[in-house]
C-alpha cells in the first residue's frame, strides 16, 4: 500500500501544473515517491484531506508528548525553493523527526518563491499575499477542526522567510473578527535561519503581539555563521539584525526561547550529511541533534531550560549533543494530560 505526502500549495495554477505566482490554496496529496505535484493531486474536500492527516497523526501517539492525541507539524519554506525542493525538505524534515522518536505528522505549506536571489524582494511581497491566504483557509481549517472537539496538537516551522509568512498570518487573523474573537491556538512555533528583524519580536512589538497571544511557546534557533541572513542585513543598509543570525533581542515576550547554534554548526562536516540551499542558511534539515532538539520542543514534556541538547552558557542557551534522557519513557507522560476517568 503506497505512502503518502500532504501539503497545503499557494501557488497559482496554469493549466496542470503550479506556477510561481500566488494564487487560491489547494490541499495536496501525493505520493512518497512522487518528485512534483500538479494538479492531479488536489483533493477537492479538504476536510476529507484534513480528516486524514488528523487520522494519521492521531493513529500514533507519541508516548513523550503532552498532545492528549497526536501532533502535527506545518513546515513553511522560505524563498528560493522549487516544488522538488520543498518536497525534499519536508521528506528529510520528517525522516529526521522519526529517527528521533518524534511520532507526529509533517506537511508542507508552499508558497511561490522562484529560484532566484534576484527575485528576493518580489518573494517578500508574496509572502504577505500568502500569509493572508493561511489565514482565510488554512487557520479557518485549523478553527473549524478545534470547535468540533479536535485535541491533535498543531504546530509551526518557519525557516528564512517562513518565518514572515508565519507571523504576518497571525497579524492577518487578528485584523478578522471572527478568527479574533475564535479561541483557536498553535502549540509550538520554531525559527530556524529567521528572516525577520530581531525588533519584530522585541516585547514592544505589535506585529508579534497577535502570535504570543495564540501559542504555547516560540523557539527561535540563530546562527551567527549565517552568511545569508548577513546579505539579507546588508540590503537594508545594517540596520535591520535579522533574528535568525544574531538571536532574539534582550526584551522579548516570556512564552520565547533562543537556541544558539553557532558552536554546534561550527563542528559540522557539510559533506557529512543531507542538505538542501545554502550550506549556514540551510544546515539545520538533515541534522540529526538539531532535529532531537525539534523533537523534544514540540512533545513538550521537558522545560525549555532542561532540554538535554542544550547547554546553559552565559550568554543562553547553546545547541549541543545530547541524548534524550534514558528513561523517559517510562515516564507515564500520557498520564497526565488524558481525563481522570
Amino acid at each position: 500500500m503506497p505512502s503518502y505526502d500532504y501539503l497545503i500549495s499557494a501557488r497559482q495554477i496554469n493549466g496542470k501544473v503550479f506556477g510561481g505566482e500566488p494564487g487560491p490554496l489547494s490541499y495536496i496529496k501525493i505520493p512518497s515517491t512522487s518528485k512534483s505535484y500538479d494538479t492531479s493531486h488536489i483533493v477537492k474536500k479538504k476536510k476529507k484531506w484534513a480528516r486524514e492527516i488528523q487520522g494519521l497523526a492521531d493513529g500514533d501517539e507519541n508516548p513523550n508528548s503532552i498532545s492528549p492525541t497526536g501532533d502535527v507539524l506545518i513546515f513553511v519554506h522560505g524563498y528560493n525553493n522549487d516544488i522538488p525542493i520543498v518536497l525534499k525538505r519536508m521528506r528529510q524534515l520528517r525522516r529526521d523527526l522519526q529517527a528521533e522518536g518524534w511520532r507526529g505528522e509533517v506537511i508542507a505549506f508552499d508558497w511561490p518563491s522562484e529560484n532566484s536571489t534576484l527575485n528576493y524582494l518580489e518573494d517578500r511581497a508574496d509572502a504577505a499575499k500568502v500569509a493572508h491566504s493561511l489565514v482565510t483557509e488554512g487557520i479557518d481549517l485549523l478553527i473549524q477542526k478545534q470547535k468540533n472537539g479536535c485535541s491533535t496538537n498543531i504546530h509551526l516551522l518557519g525557516h528564512s522567510t517562513g518565518a514572515y509568512v508565519i507571523m504576518e498570518a497571525f497579524a492577518q487573523a487578528e485584523k478578522v473578527g471572527a478568527y479574533f474573537k475564535s479561541d483557536w491556538r498553535v502549540g509550538q512555533v520554531a525559527l530556524i535561519g529567521a528572516d525577520v528583524s530581531t525588533n519584530s519580536l522585541n516585547l514592544t512589538s505589535d506585529w508579534s503581539k497577535p502570535m504570543f497571544r495564540r501559542i504555547m511557546r516560540l523557539t527561535n534557533y540563530s546562527n551567527p555563521f549565517d552568511s545569508v541572513l548577513a546579505v539579507s542585513n546588508a540590503k537594508r543598509l545594517g540596520t535591520s539584525p535579522r533574528v535568525g543570525r544574531h538571536g532574539l533581542p534582550d526584551s522579548h515576550d516570556r512564552k520565547a526561547v533562543n537556541v544558539d547554534c553557532g558552536d554546534h554548526f561550527k563542528s559540522l562536516d557539510p559533506d557529512g550529511q543531507p542538505h538542501f540551499g545554502s550550506w549556514p542558511h540551510s544546515w539545520h534539515i538533515g541534522d540529526r541533534v538539531f532535529a532531537r532538539d525539534l523533537a523534544m520542543a514540540l512533545e513538550g514534556a521537558i522545560d525549555r531550560n532542561a532540554i538535554p541538547t542544550r547547554r546553559k552558557t552565559e550568554a543562553g542557551l547553546s545547541l549541543q549533543d545530547a541524548p534524550r534522557p534514558q528513561f523517559m519513557p517510562h515516564w507515564d507522560i500520557k498520564e497526565g494530560v488524558r481525563p481522570i476517568a
